[in-house]
């Protein structure tokens, strides 16, 4: 069999055509859409980056591997104690290491272990081509890909994975590009009013400063595509416009693998698997341009698969994103070890059979800390860091059908889902700890602090890694900017020497 997986990073589904999205984002990926299937509840069980693609290749939680941290004590899997052998344990072999050893030739093009150390997501990989340019877009990537499929194509038995990075902030698409959607509408939300409110808010990436908050408080994007705040929706439409031509240009070479492997005589036959690491705020919980919660708009991503003996329709169930290497590895007869916690929903894909789960809990830990339950229309969101975020209660819900953005916080209205939601959380919680105690699927209680939950380290550490040691210069930026309350507020709320 042959596969193409291209990984978009902070990729929104609801910005693409096949999602409904009104603007002409993805012609090329809405192509492969229409001939395959379509998911639409499909989610990142770790957020962001890290984590989420530890989560993808290793087929394990973060609970599990320990990886729910962009750094820290959390930013690295657990090793795997006295059962680490000449090899790594049968059990916990990777989604690569277990194509590779049915006979499966994968190579990936990414800029991404690099830029994060994240080596892990390597395992089980042939060959990796780095473009050695964290920031590369679309018409760097694409080049590597290119000589791959050239030379590669038409052999049978492959797996390649591509990893473009054009939706992500900065927003760097070629100014020789232009602007796609000059004249198109933005997206009606947020409304004049509600940026207004975010304006008078703070937080990282929010409104009033949505430049890269780790690093340079008061610094300037010095980018075209993007403003240095966003104070209004003139300046919001040039925002989103950003993102959105970053979707196009990637979407452009997307086409012109498709276009390669048709000229290669394979298109037909090869699996073609578009999906991203995490998706993207853009506005929601003031967040702008940036991936901080365990939402709908940071953990839900697009999944679309096309390709021989795929059911077309669309799926409308429940599932994480690791689910997708035991579901890919029994398509060419592979079986998935003991150790994972993914499920396969293959007869979904090939049967158009019903594979879901009944609920799902995602997680984030290197802006916030914090997990949700997703079930039926609902998201709980738990919160016991908020990473400097004023718009995080401990506790919310929200119904994702009627309220998309999370605007409305329904917990005190609805206290019967609201125990629900903490009760599926504590089930989780509880069920995964057992797993780890006991040595069940992605559990493993022989290494160093097996059974203990990663997020509390994290939280023992001092927060999330993008919040730690940032949010005392932040309030000495609140403050030069005439924001004394906020300063105070912050100052008054974490312990600056860690947070």
């Amino acid at each position: 069999m042959r596969i193409l997986y291209i990984d978009v990073d902070s990729l929104r589904p609801d910005h693409l055509g096949c999602y409904g999205y009104h603007r002409d984002t993805s012609p090329n990926v809405d192509a492969l859409a229409s001939d395959g299937r379509r998911f639409t509840n499909y989610y990142a069980s770790d957020a962001p980056c890290g984590p989420s693609r530890t989560a993808l290749f290793l087929s394990r939680f973060g609970i599990h591997t320990g990886v729910v941290n962009h750094g820290g004590l959390n930013g690295d899997p657990r090793r795997y104690g006295r059962q680490r052998g000449f090899n790594y344990p049968e059990k916990f072999r990777s989604w690569m290491t277990v194509l590779a050893e049915h006979g499966i030739h994968t190579a990936t093009v990414s800029p991404f272990p690099s830029r994060h150390d994240t080596w892990q997501v390597l395992e089980g990989f042939a060959e990796f081509h780095d473009p050695r340019d964290s920031h590369a877009h679309a018409a760097d990537i694409y080049p590597y890909a290119e000589e791959w499929l050239e030379v590669n194509a038409a052999d049978d038995d492959w797996f390649l994975h591509v990893n473009f990075w054009d939706p992500h902030t900065e927003y760097n698409t070629p100014l020789e590009y232009g602007n796609p959607f000059e004249d198109d509408p933005a997206p009606e939300w947020p409304d004049e009013e509600t940026i207004r409110d975010h304006y008078e808010s703070y937080g990282p990436h929010s409104a009033f400063n949505p430049e890269s908050a780790s690093f340079d408080w008061s610094g300037s994007w010095n980018l075209e595509r993007m403003p240095e705040e966003i104070a209004d929706r003139e300046d919001f439409e040039t925002w989103v416009d950003g993102y959105d031509t970053g979707i196009r240009f990637m979407d452009d070479h997307v086409g012109k693998i498709c276009d390669l492997l048709r000229e290669q005589g394979v298109f037909e036959e090869t699996l073609i698997v578009v999906s991203a690491d995490h998706g993207e705020a853009l506005g929601e919980f003031n967040v702008y341009g940036d991936h901080q919660c365990a939402d709908q708009a940071t953990c839900r991503v697009p999944l679309i698969v096309s390709g021989p003996e795929v059911e077309p329709g669309v799926d409308e169930d429940l599932h994480y994103q690791i689910d997708l290497a035991p579901t890919v590895s029994e398509l060419v007869g592979a079986e998935p070890p003991a150790g994972w916690d993914g499920r396969s929903f293959a007869p979904s894909l090939t049967d158009g059979e019903r594979a879901g789960r009944e609920s799902l809990v995602v997680s984030q830990g290197a802006w916030a800390c914090q997990r949700a339950a997703r079930w039926d229309d609902w998201l709980l969101v738990r919160t016991y860091h908020d990473g400097g975020k004023p718009a995080f209660d401990d506790v919310m819900l929200f119904d994702v059908a009627t309220d998309p953005h999370q605007t409305t916080d329904l917990s005190a209205e609805r206290p019967d889902v609201t125990a629900r939601g903490l009760s599926i959380l504590q089930r989780w919680h509880d069920d995964r700890l057992l797993e780890a105690a006991r040595g069940e699927n992605g559990g493993n209680p022989e290494t160093p602090d097996g059974i203990v939950d990663p997020m509390w380290d994290t939280i023992r550490e001092g927060g999330p890694l993008h919040a730690r040691g940032h949010l005392g210069p932040y309030a000495e930026y609140l403050r030069s900017e005439g924001r004394e309350e906020q300063a105070a507020e912050i100052e008054a709320n974490y312990d600056l020497d860690v947070a």
